[in-house]
C-alpha cells in the first residue's frame, strides 16, 4: 500500500497529468463543472499566491495540451506536450520542441508511422503527433497489448530505431528514446527556476513515473494503475477529476492555506 506521507511545507507548482486525471481515458465526456473547479484554484494562485498553481504535463498532442490549458486556467508556467515533446507556454503564448530532436529523428517517426499503418490491418494513429507515434486499433486494448504491442517492440529490436514503445489504458506510445515527460519537466525547471523539492505531481499511469520522479510529493487519483499507486505519497478515494480536486484541497488546506 502507498504511504499517506504529507506534502513540504511550501510548494511552487503541481505537475498533472491529463488523461485520467483531468478527463477521461476512454472517449467519454469531460466533466467541465469539475474542471471550473481546477480552473479557480488556478485563479486563485494567480490573483492571491494562497495556492500553488497546477501546470500539465501530457502526452496528448500539443492543441489538446492547450485546449485542456485553456480550461482549467493553466496559465502560470510552461506545459510538456507530447510526452516531452513540446514545452508549451500560454503567456507570452509559444511553444519550442526539443532542440535535441534532429531532422533524421522526425524523418524516423514519420517512417514508423507508415510502417504501423500498412502493418495492422484496423489500426489508426493519434492525429497531431510531431515526434511521437501513437496506434489505436479497432479492436481495443486487449488487441493491442496481445498482438500489436509484441510486434512493435520486435519491430524496434531488428531495426534498431532509437526509440521505445509502451502501453497506455488505451494505446502504444512510441517515443524518441530521449524524450520523456522527465526531460519535458528537466526544460521547464530549467526556464523557470523551479525545483524538484517544491513540486508536487498528479499521475494515473505508468508513464507517469517521470513525474514521481521529479517532484517532492505524488497523488493518484483512485482510478491509477496499482503499479503506480505503490509509488504515490497519497491516493485518492476520488476518480479522475474529481480525485484531482480532493489533491488539490488536501494541498490547499494544510498550514491553513
Amino acid at each position: 500500500m502507498p504511504g499517506q506521507r504529507s506534502a513540504p511545507p511550501r510548494l511552487d507548482a503541481i505537475v498533472c497529468d491529463i488523461d485520467g486525471c483531468l478527463s477521461p481515458e476512454l472517449p467519454r465526456p469531460a466533466a467541465t463543472h469539475l474542471l471550473a473547479r481546477v480552473s479557480d484554484h488556478n485563479r486563485r494562485a494567480r490573483e492571491t499566491g494562497g495556492v500553488p498553481p497546477l501546470t500539465l504535463c501530457t502526452g496528448r498532442p500539443l492543441p489538446f495540451a492547450e485546449a485542456m490549458a485553456r480550461a482549467v486556467g493553466a496559465f502560470a508556467l510552461p506545459i510538456v506536450c507530447e510526452g516531452g515533446v513540446w514545452v508549451l507556454t500560454m503567456d507570452p503564448y509559444r511553444w519550442e520542441m526539443d532542440p535535441r530532436i534532429t531532422p533524421e529523428h522526425l524523418g524516423l517517426v514519420r517512417e514508423i508511422e507508415a510502417w504501423a499503418a500498412a502493418q495492422f490491418d484496423g489500426a489508426f494513429l493519434e492525429a497531431g503527433k510531431a515526434a511521437a507515434v501513437t496506434i489505436f486499433h479497432a479492436q481495443g486494448p486487449d488487441y493491442l497489448r496481445r498482438v500489436v504491442l509484441p510486434a512493435v517492440q520486435t519491430r524496434i529490436d531488428d531495426a534498431g530505431w532509437p526509440v521505445r514503445a509502451g502501453m497506455t489504458w488505451t494505446c502504444i506510445n512510441i517515443e524518441l528514446d530521449y524524450i520523456s515527460k522527465a526531460s519535458g519537466i528537466d526544460r521547464v525547471l530549467a526556464a523557470t527556476g523551479l525545483a524538484p523539492d517544491r513540486l508536487a505531481g498528479i499521475g494515473d499511469t505508468m508513464g507517469d513515473l517521470a513525474i514521481r520522479e521529479r517532484v517532492a510529493w505524488f497523488a493518484c487519483p483512485a482510478n491509477a494503475h496499482d503499479e503506480l499507486k505503490a509509488h504515490a505519497d497519497y491516493v485518492s478515494p476520488h476518480e479522475e477529476a474529481q480525485g484531482v480536486l480532493d489533491i488539490l484541497a488536501r494541498l490547499s488546506h494544510r498550514e491553513g492555506r
